[in-house]
């Protein structure tokens, strides 16, 4: 279903109509779950801190994990005390746990694991963000500024700024899940806007802020050492992925010049558990740093050459001062102050 859903959601033909009165049920299941948050009978929970919610409005990845790293650096970089906050979605536990270089990524899940490795930043991951975001705060009570990996539906944690992030599919074809990609209506008028949006793709399907991303120009091992890609220009290798979107890193590996004489494109989140990577051994195979969380702590990753290639990606400057502007706006009213309604 993973794989023909999504065609499914570009258009609006039978598939996609015969879905549609589920997708009404949905809807209403939605406006009587904010109605509900509004009239305080599920109960929505306001902490001391500046909450930043990264999120997508549509099913899939879109980007987030590159922007909340994009965004701690960018706090680090002014002197705020930030971190982050997330579900681990993936991960093999239910506790609620810091995530760190001892923690195995299968219990922290690989997106967690990537953005503590990348920042620095603590990390929490819980089934409930408020219980991550409690026990962040009680390890690190410094902490002026949290980021929650994706969570714009989940409403029982109260937020300050909101930023919904989009690639090149845009809002498909604009219906509600399961007969489109929408996990809530948009644009949404029963609630407030979001506060930011940021395409992180190539061609923006309507107006926002924009970014840009490309592939580092190295290579990293499972032991830290870097190799230039224009080094593996002059040789085929495989390319493995498993991400929303596979075929977007493959074609920019094809864009730096590397031929690739065999792709390998797994589900978003895989846990490489039953992926035999001896039957590649001898050969040079390049992955994504997510993966690479889990692929080189597996007991076979030295039968092959495998390097995670990183990606850069930078939101641009006007994106950066828009929100540093909202971001002053609720730091300045800390620890007393009025942030987003769920209605």
């Amino acid at each position: 279903m993973k794989h023909w859903l999504p065609k499914v959601w570009q258009s609006r033909r039978w598939l996609a109509r015969a879905l549609w009165p589920v997708a009404l049920a949905y809807g209403a299941l939605l406006r009587t779950r904010r109605i509900l948050y509004r009239l305080g009978v599920l109960k929505s929970e306001r902490f001391p801190v500046a909450v930043v919610v990264v999120g997508n409005v549509v099913a899939g990845g879109a980007g987030k994990t590159p922007l909340v790293i994009a965004l701690i650096r960018h706090l680090q970089a002014q002197g705020h005390r930030a971190g982050v906050v997330s579900r681990g979605y993936g991960r093999s536990g239910h506790e609620t746990l810091e995530v760190a270089a001892q923690v195995p990524v299968e219990s922290s899940g690989d997106e967690p694991a990537l953005v503590q490795r990348a920042t620095g930043a603590p990390v929490f991951v819980a089934p409930k963000r408020a219980d991550a975001l409690r026990a962040l705060l009680l390890a690190y009570p410094e902490t002026r500024v949290v980021v929650c990996d994706d969570g714009l539906q989940h409403y029982a944690l109260q937020r300050d700024i909101e930023i919904a992030v989009f690639d090149d599919r845009g809002i498909g074809n604009g219906w509600l899940l399961p007969a489109g990609p929408l996990r809530e209506p948009w644009p949404e008028r029963a609630r407030r806007g979001i506060d930011l949006l940021l395409h992180t793709g190539r061609k923006p399907a309507f107006a926002g802020f924009s970014s840009s991303r490309r592939l580092a120009d190295h290579a990293v091992s499972a032991t830290g050492r870097q190799i230039g890609l224009s080094e593996l220009q002059t040789q085929p290798v495989v390319a493995l992925a498993a991400i929303a979107d596979p075929e977007a890193f493959f074609q920019m590996l094809r864009e730096r010049g590397i031929t690739l004489k065999k792709t390998i494109a797994l589900p978003d989140h895989h846990d490489f558990h039953d992926f035999d990577l001896v039957s590649l051994a001898g050969q040079t195979v390049l992955c994504t740093e997510k993966d690479a969380v889990k692929l080189f702590s597996r007991p076979s990753v030295e039968a092959v050459n495998l390097l995670a290639v990183p990606l850069e990606f930078a939101p641009e400057p006007a994106f950066l001062a828009a929100f540093d502007l909202r971001l002053a706006s609720v730091v300045s009213q800390l620890p007393s102050r009025h942030g987003h309604e769920t209605s």
